[in-house]
């Protein structure tokens, strides 16, 4: 039995979903615990694609059930578009709860996130124009509307006929935008939660029950943690906590049931929205990474910025999360390149700085300060065990390895599911992981 964390380690889209969907074959229970409609997995089984948003990707497995915790904010429009596109699909989603305590997306959540968005001009933080930030808002100033609200019509309609009153002052007077009709939401969400009732639950009984079977356990976040509220690269962040330690407080389980934490990195750097990123390449080798990569939100559409491995923020990620081993995504997007960066450190106002500065300013002056390697100039899409590795490739996983200071136990090498090295499984394998000895990282 195991109870896993996945996280990003770094940015956010490093392919958690790919990560997430391999290892729910070894799960009994998939948990999502933080963020929202703003976030987007995608997995690709066979030729076929799927883009989930709310749902967990265990989803896809038959026998695998998924939890939405109290941790994640949901948009109830956005869920019923994702049953019904799995439901289509012929993929059952009777499995799938949720939370009765998560905080629910309203309309004026999504207006004010525009708005506000746009107000700020150049000063602008990239937010998706969901809604997440104002639920958050709402859930902290105690105004919130949770999805057990929703199952009783006349306790929904009181509580929604002063809110939304109190809202369409902020739109109207701050905005200058037309005022919703209460009667239309009302009516709108008490349909939503006749559709939704029959998968809604005490989630925190269900997934401590289900540890309490000895069952494996995965928690999924979304986002990375350089975007978590506290811990990320503020004020350039998401509304919640995507680190390892959110997951306890997104789904109502103690610390001491965690078993080991996964964290997921790209073979390189990606970030979408504003704010620093000392490694990004503007010039033709971040064009190939970003089109090699097909990097483009899964959420947004928008293209993501590219840059090469920055390991001070893997290190502080390692850090943050208490990370046991790595996966490292898309080493084959680094097959056609000659010669490979890695950034060891940072000069900032003429001083090395091999931490992540806490200022946003100081951030955004820090230069990288790069080691490079030769590329392998071959393709690796076909490997499936370190042996079949060029020796580049398997030289910089080991250094990257030093580096972070933590094993690496899955590579991947292509958005199926069998493009995968797995060298050890993180749920109930033998461990035997890509390792560092005294400084030397090597294969055990």
């Amino acid at each position: 039995m195991a109870n896993v964390v996945v996280i990003g380690a770094q940015w956010g889209d490093e392919g958690k979903g790919k990560i997430t969907d391999l290892l729910s074959k070894s799960a009994d229970v998939v948990v999502r615990y933080q963020g929202g409609v703003n976030a987007g997995h995608t997995v690709v089984v066979k030729d076929q694609t799927f883009k989930l948003h709310l749902i967990p990707s265990g989803i896809l497995y038959p026998d695998t059930e998924c939890v939405i915790g109290c941790g994640t904010v949901i948009d109830p429009k956005a869920l019923i578009e994702e049953l019904d596109m799995l439901e289509s699909l012929n993929i059952s989603t009777e499995r799938l709860y949720i939370s009765e305590t998560a905080h629910v997306t309203m309309p004026y959540h999504r207006l004010i996130d525009q708005a506000s968005e746009e107000r700020r001009g150049s000063n602008k933080i990239g937010t998706t124009k969901r809604g997440i930030g104002p639920t958050y808002a709402d859930k902290s100033e105690r105004i919130g509307i949770r999805v057990i609200d929703l199952m009783d019509y006349e306790a929904l309609r009181q509580q929604l006929e002063w809110t939304i009153q109190y809202k369409n002052g902020i739109l109207e007077k701050l905005y200058g935008l037309e005022p919703l009709d209460p009667a239309s939401v009302i009516e709108e969400y008490a349909g939503y939660a006749e559709r939704l009732r029959p998968h809604i639950i005490d989630s925190s009984l269900h997934i401590y029950s289900a540890i309490r079977q000895r069952k494996n356990v995965l928690f999924e976040g979304a986002q990375g943690t350089l975007l978590d509220l506290d811990h990320g690269t503020y004020p350039f962040v998401t509304s919640s906590n995507p680190v390892a330690g959110g997951a306890c407080i997104g789904t109502g389980i103690g610390p001491t049931v965690i078993d080991r934490v996964i964290g997921v990195a790209k073979a390189y750097t990606t970030r979408v929205g504003e704010g620093p990123f000392p490694t990004e390449l503007k010039e033709e080798i971040g064009a190939l990474l970003g089109d090699r990569g097909a990097e483009f939100g899964t959420t947004t559409g928008r293209p993501r910025r590219c840059g090469w491995f920055d390991a001070v923020i893997g290190r502080y990620a390692v850090r943050i999360n208490g990370l046991d081993c790595l996966a490292i995504t898309k080493l084959d997007v680094l097959d056609e390149v000659e010669e490979i960066k890695v950034c060891v450190a940072y000069e900032l106002d003429g001083q090395i700085c091999k931490e992540l500065p806490g200022s946003a300013g100081q951030f955004a002056r820090c230069k990288p300060i790069y080691e490079t390697f030769p590329g392998w100039k071959q393709s690796t899409e076909h490997c499936r065990s370190l042996e079949d590795l060029p020796k580049q490739a398997l030289d910089y996983l080991k250094f990257l390895a030093e580096l972070m200071e933590v094993p690496i136990a899955i590579v991947s090498l292509g958005a199926s599911r069998d493009q995968t090295i797995i060298v050890e499984d993180p749920i109930h394998g033998p461990k035997r992981a890509l390792l560092y000895e005294n400084g030397a990282p090597q294969v055990a």
